[in-house]
C-alpha cells in the first residue's frame, strides 16, 4: 500500500479545523467526505469553505476552475456508517477531549475498512492512549494541521507507539499531495509544536496579568523582535482561549507546574471570553 492508494479521504467534524482540513484534501484531489453530527454543523462547513475559495480567486490565488473542482469534490454527511467505509484515510477534527476521540476511534476502526488509516488531529492529547481503542492500532496515526489549514503548510505527524512504520510514510505521501511542509515526533504530551508555542503563550498572559506590557506591545516583541508572524496573545484569540487552557491543563497535569494556566486565562474562560468565534479575548474581533 502506498499514498497513491489513497482514494478518499472522510473528515470527522466540519468546525474550525475540519472544514479546513476537508478544504485542502479536495484541493489535493481527493474525493472528501465531511462528517458532522447535525446538517446545520456540515453546511456551515461548506459555506467556510466556499467563502475562502472564493477570496482565493479574488486574490489572484486560486483560479475558478481549482475552486469549482475542490467543492466538487466535497461531500456531506451527518451518518458515520455512510461517511467512514469505503475511503482510505480518515482525519478526526473532533473537540480535545480524550473519551470523546476514543470513544470515536473505537466506533470509526469498527465501520472502516480494514486498511484505512485513522489519523487524529489532536495538537496535544496521546496518541498511543487513542489508538489502544482502535480495532487496528497500527494503523492510527496523529496528523496535526495549524488554523487557518488552508494558509498554514505545517503538518505534524505523531506517531504512536503502535504504529507501522508504512503508515508514517503514507501519510508523508498524503500531505506532500496536499502542499504541507512535515515534521514527524513521537507521541509525548503536547508533541513538539503546542509543547513550545503554548510555554510562550502562558508567559505573555502572566506578562499580561503582572503590568509588564499591553497585549499589543508583548505581541510586537515577538513579531518583530523574533519574527514570529503573529504575537502569542493574538494567536490565543485565534485558537481560542477555551482550547488552550484544555490543553494547558492536560499539559500541567502530564509534564508540570510550568503549564499551569494563569488566572487572566481562567477568568476570561469563565466570562465567555473565548477569542475570535466568541468576538473577544485578549482582543476585541468586530463581528
Amino acid at each position: 500500500m502506498s499514498d497513491t492508494d489513497i482514494q478518499g479521504i472522510a473528515v470527522l467534524g466540519a468546525g474550525t479545523m475540519g472544514h479546513g482540513i476537508a478544504q485542502v484534501a479536495a484541493m489535493a484531489g481527493y474525493a472528501t467526505r465531511m462528517f458532522d453530527i447535525s446538517t446545520e454543523a456540515v453546511e456551515a462547513g461548506m459555506s467556510r469553505i466556499r467563502g475562502n475559495l472564493d477570496k482565493g480567486v479574488a486574490r489572484g490565488k486560486v483560479t475558478a476552475e481549482a475552486r469549482d473542482a475542490a467543492l466538487a469534490n466535497v461531500t456531506t454527511s451527518t451518518d458515520l456508517a455512510d461517511a467512514v467505509p469505503g475511503v482510505g484515510m480518515i482525519i478526526e477534527a473532533t473537540p480535545e477531549n480524550l473519551d470523546l476521540k476514543k470513544k470515536l476511534f473505537a466506533s470509526v476502526s469498527a465501520l472502516a475498512s480494514p486498511t484505512a488509516i485513522i489519523a487524529s488531529n489532536t495538537s496535544s492529547l496521546s496518541l498511543t492512549e487513542i489508538a489502544a481503542s482502535a480495532v487496528t492500532p497500527e494503523h492510527v496515526i496523529g496528523m496535526h494541521f495549524f488554523n487557518p489549514v488552508h494558509i498554514m503548510k505545517l503538518l505534524e505527524i505523531v506517531r504512536a507507539e503502535q504504529t507501522a512504520d508504512i503508515i508514517v510514510e503514507i501519510t508523508r505521501g498524503v500531505g506532500a499531495r496536499m502542499g504541507r511542509e512535515m515534521i514527524v515526533v513521537n507521541d509525548s504530551a503536547g508533541f513538539a509544536t503546542s509543547r513550545l508555542g503554548l510555554v510562550i503563550g502562558l508567559e505573555a498572559m502572566r506578562m499580561l496579568e503582572q503590568g509588564v506590557a499591553s497585549a499589543q506591545d508583548i505581541d510586537k516583541a515577538m513579531e518583530l523582535g523574533y519574527r514570529h508572524p503573529m504575537g502569542p496573545l493574538k494567536l490565543t484569540d485565534l485558537v481560542g482561549l477555551d482550547v488552550r487552557l484544555a490543553i494547558a491543563e492536560y499539559l500541567q497535569r502530564e509534564i508540570g507546574e510550568q503549564f499551569r494556566p494563569p488566572q487572566i486565562l481562567r477568568r476570561l474562560v469563565r466570562a465567555g471570553h473565548l477569542g475570535k468565534k466568541s468576538g473577544k479575548g485578549f482582543y476585541d474581533w468586530p463581528a
